[in-house]
């Protein structure tokens, strides 16, 4: 009998300071989307080398002639209004990615943030 109670309190002794780091923060981590200060070095480029470039480069043939790898050949699509239309899919604009999945909100959020910031160069 007391061997029973001594497993058990060892058993309840041994998962107790596993749980004793455990925080709110590091369980669940933050999936807060930061669309301020967006940079096009650091934010809208990664987006547009993952999700656009592998078309929209300036030797495929399947982009339609539009490129966007660089600032100097994203910045007519951005402020033309192009970019957001496409990537939110609203209007007459085409949707993009083609034959995709439409870009997480943050991804857009962060796109429509850096073109009414005036596109920088930044």
């Amino acid at each position: 009998m007391h061997i029973k109670i001594l497993v058990i309190l060892l058993f309840t002794v041994s998962i107790i300071p596993g749980c004793y780091y455990d925080s709110e923060d590091n369980l669940y981590p933050s999936t807060a989307c930061n669309s301020t200060n967006v940079s096009f070095a650091n934010d809208i480029q990664p987006i547009l080398a993952n999700a656009c470039n592998n078309c929209h480069n300036s030797s495929s043939t399947i982009g339609a002639g539009i490129v966007l790898v660089g600032h100097a050949a994203v910045l007519p699509y951005a402020t033309s209004g192009s970019l957001v239309g496409s990537v939110k899919h609203t209007g007459s604009y085409s949707a993009m990615p083609k034959n995709a999945s439409k870009l997480d909100d943050c991804k857009i959020a962060k796109l429509e943030s850096w073109v009414l910031a005036g596109s920088p160069n930044n």
